[in-house]
């Protein structure tokens, strides 16, 4: 008999919501709780769902998730788990970093987790370059890295999504050049970067899809890898990984970003050019599958122990 489980999504109503009880609606043993009207937005009404549910899953600009685990925390031993897809507690203490291929066992940490934050699209792609290298010795913790990444306009939130849908939006556009974006000091942490990396996010005019690039010079590299080195150290980190796949460069030398999009795949890709000591680390993901819904989904079948 399937596990049952209460799951309160606490802004059910914005896209990440909306996807996640997509994704769970065939689920056996899933009973979703919600509030109506005037009650979504009331302290007493919130703490008191919250109060009767397994876990919490946040839905929210930052300010109003604190808000909301102010809310859970107050119940004390009755407080529910939380999953939060905001950024206000990705590299805080006492928090599970939500992402189960991380390093070996981190899957059993999220399980086994009260509260846990799920990872932001652009760092899940970068993270997941970075971490199996440098955790191989291939790239140094100090090394200066450059993060470029284009993701779809649904990543943007509600005025970005209206104004693309509503006016046609830029054909493309970088933002974020104060080089300051939020997602840094999470990308810093889990990929064990000592050194601020540049992070030059960009958003296309399509909906969802998301590539992750990273260009090194592979002479300035421990060892000064081949482009096989570093794909056979990414495959060997996530060999077995259901999610993620580490796969051969395409011949064409492009890459388009909608490929996996309604999916919850990540894939990984190495391009070079041995001549020129020059490599490509490339993700493509869909900014709503493993970047946000798909990879929250992933999560609470781990903190509620239900089968995949």
């Amino acid at each position: 008999m399937a596990k049952s489980a209460s799951i309160f999504i606490d802004g059910e109503a914005g896209t990440t919501g909306l996807g996640i009880r997509e994704r769970l609606l065939d689920v056996p043993g899933i009973e979703f709780k919600s509030l109506t009207g005037d009650k979504r937005k009331d302290p007493d009404a919130r703490r008191t769902l919250m109060a009767e549910v397994d876990l919490v899953v946040l839905c929210l600009p930052d300010d109003a998730a604190k808000e909301s685990v102010a809310l859970a925390d107050s119940l004390g031993d009755k407080a529910p788990k939380i999953l939060d897809a905001s950024t206000a507690y990705r590299v805080a203490p006492g928090w599970a970093y939500g992402f189960p291929e991380l390093m070996k066992g981190h899957d059993a940490t999220i399980a086994a987790a009260r509260k846990v934050s799920n990872p932001g699209c652009y760092p899940t792609g970068a993270i997941a370059l970075l971490r199996p290298l440098i955790d191989a010795g291939l790239i140094a913790t100090d090394h200066p890295v450059t993060v470029n990444a284009v993701s779809g306009y649904s990543g943007g939130g509600k005025a970005m999504i209206e104004a693309h849908e509503r006016d046609g939006g830029p054909a493309f556009e970088l933002y974020a050049l104060g080089l300051a974006h939020k997602h840094v000091p999470e990308l810093m942490a889990y990929a064990k970067l000592t050194r601020r990396p540049i992070f030059v996010p960009s958003v296309g005019h399509f909906r969802q899809g998301m590539l992750v690039s990273i260009p090194l010079h592979l002479e300035t590299l421990p060892g000064k890898p081949t482009a096989a080195d570093l794909k056979a150290a990414l495959a060997a980190h996530f060999a077995g990984a259901r999610l993620v796949q580490v796969l051969d460069a395409e011949s064409t030398g492009k890459m388009e970003p909608e490929a996996l999009n309604n999916t919850d795949q990540l894939e990984l890709r190495v391009f070079a050019n041995e001549a020129e000591s020059q490599a490509v680390l490339v993700a493509r993901l869909d900014n709503l599958g493993k970047g946000a819904s798909g990879a929250a989904v992933q999560n609470i079948h781990l903190m509620l122990g239900l089968s995949s």
